[in-house]
């Protein structure tokens, strides 16, 4: 069992900008979600336990490495999918994974030789394998991402929203193939999209302004606002004055009307209808508290 310990990271930029501020973590195998909105604090997170910028406070061990003190013994059990990278022009999707294998340490040919070839098949990405991948669609290229990742059986991966721009079908495959990785090893998902968690993940944490602001598991944290959250819709030019009246959570325009969530122990007002909560309105909810 892998395990990942985050303690009291903090990470001031010397702009005076305070990205991260008191996170502690522990993260077993499995996968994980890392939500919260965007400028949230996620990426300077991932960033810091990948190695890439050491934080102002704090300590990260994976099992018994201090990351900070031993960063490439962690660099040698770790898959990064940055939120956004690049690739050489005019190399093929094999060719390039065969280079950046080499550059994690697979010397040995043969063995080089059959993981290039296996991550191809398990991305699918096999019939595309001499293209150039700077040709790929986004999701192609996503794929590709974590096949790179995954060179060298890493024990800790970190993606980093990984299905922002990609297409129902494509964040569908993509993350079905982060559902396989993730049994046996930690797999971290970074991500504002709620879907993603829900779908994917046994344990998550919410994220906001360098915080982590709640954690736990899925279900338990949907089942604690259970007879709280109520349903109701409005008229558009009505919607200020129910935010003004009640603690409105989220709310959705659907079919010129807009559709309310309120976060209350008993009914609001008539009309409204008692609803199972969501994951949505989890997040919703604790961002406002």
């Amino acid at each position: 069992m892998n395990t990942l310990q985050i303690h009291n990271i903090s990470k001031t930029y010397t702009n005076g900008v305070k990205a991260l501020d008191g996170i502690s973590l522990t993260i077993q195998n499995g996968m994980f979600g890392l939500l919260g909105p965007n400028g949230a604090g996620k990426s300077s997170l991932m960033r810091t336990l990948a190695t890439l910028q050491e934080p102002s406070l704090g300590s990260v061990l994976f099992n018994d490495i201090d990351i900070l003190k031993q960063p490439q013994e962690l660099r040698s059990l770790l898959g990064y999918l940055p939120q956004e990278f690049g690739v050489y022009p005019k190399i093929s999707a094999q060719k390039l994974l065969e280079h950046l294998a080499v550059l994690k340490g697979i010397t040995h040919k043969e063995e080089r030789k059959e993981q290039v070839e296996a991550l191809l098949q398990q991305t699918n990405l096999y019939i595309h394998r001499k293209k150039a991948v700077h040709t790929f669609s986004g999701g192609m290229r996503q794929r590709f991402g974590i096949a790179q990742a995954l060179l060298g059986n890493p024990q800790l991966i970190i993606v980093d929203e990984p299905t922002a721009g990609l297409d129902p079908e494509e964040r569908n495959r993509f993350l079905n193939l982060l559902s396989e990785i993730g049994e046996n090893i930690i797999v971290i998902l970074s991500t504002h999209i709620v879907e993603d968690v829900k779908d994917l993940c046994a344990n998550m944490a919410i994220m906001n302004q360098g915080k982590i602001i709640t954690q736990g598991i899925p279900s338990e944290l949907t089942e604690k606002l259970d007879g709280k959250v109520w349903h109701k819709i409005i008229k558009k030019q009505d919607l200020k004055s129910y935010q003004s009246a009640f603690n409105v959570i989220s709310t959705r325009l659907f079919s010129g009307k807009t559709q309310l969530h309120v976060l209350a122990d008993e009914k609001p007002e008539a009309g409204f209808e008692c609803v199972h909560p969501g994951l949505e309105d989890v997040y919703f909810s604790t961002l406002q508290a």
